[in-house]
This record gives structure tokens, C-alpha cells and sequence, in this order.
């Protein structure tokens, strides 16, 4: 009778190439660098702390998050498979309040529209 393999040895990852080079460091993805380049364009005078970097990383993290999960509620609400920019726009308009939600919007389509002249 044949033995199974154990259900250890079929969770165990194979081993890297012969000449032994492994993974490397995995990736952080941060928006630091775009939270600083916006931090010059509005105070070019204030620096910012490793913490409060960290707070606003966290922050942009959960609106996109949100953002994204609001859209994707619209899209399944249309029967639309796909999300496109109105679903995004709707979205921020229903997270966002009053005068931010304007201004997204408005940054959004200049970004939108930047775009697709560039492609």
C-alpha cells in the first residue's frame, strides 16, 4: 500500500534554484514619498516624524480602502463587473464630506483626464 504524504510535507514550500539564491527582502509599499511631496507643495517649511508618517500611510490606507470596497458595492448593485471611474467618483462623493468630497472629485477627473489624453 502506498503512504500518503503527511499533510506537513504538502504545506512545506520546494526548496530555491541549485545555485541557492532564495527570496529576496519582501517589498513595504508605502505612500510616503507622495505624502511628503505633498507636504512641500503645502507647508515647504514642516518636516514630519516617523510616527505621524505612519499615522498618515495608515490613514490613506483605510479611505482607499473604504473607497474601494464602496465602489465595488456600487458596481455589484449595477451588475457591472468591471469599476470603472463613475463607480470610484459615486464612492467619494458618499465617503467624503461636503467641500473634500468636491475637491477629490475634481482632483480625480483632472487626474482621469490627464490620462487618457497622455495614452
Amino acid at each position: 500500500m502506498a503512504k500518503t504524504p503527511s499533510k506537513k510535507a504538502a504545506k512545506t514550500p520546494a526548496k530555491a534554484g541549485a545555485k541557492g539564491k532564495g527570496k529576496g527582502k519582501k517589498r513595504v509599499e508605502s505612500y510616503s514619498t507622495y505624502i511628503y511631496k505633498v507636504l512641500r507643495q503645502v507647508h515647504p517649511e514642516t518636516g514630519i516624524s516617523k510616527r505621524g508618517m505612519s499615522i498618515m500611510n495608515s490613514f490613506i490606507n483605510d479611505i482607499f480602502e473604504r473607497i474601494a470596497s464602496e465602489a465595488g458595492k456600487l458596481s455589484r448593485y449595477n451588475k457591472k463587473s468591471t469599476l470603472s471611474s463613475r463607480e470610484i467618483q459615486t464612492a467619494v462623493r458618499l465617503m467624503l464630506p461636503g467641500e473634500l468630497a468636491k475637491h477629490a472629485v475634481s482632483e480625480g477627473t483632472k487626474a482621469v483626464t490627464k490620462y487618457t489624453s497622455s495614452a
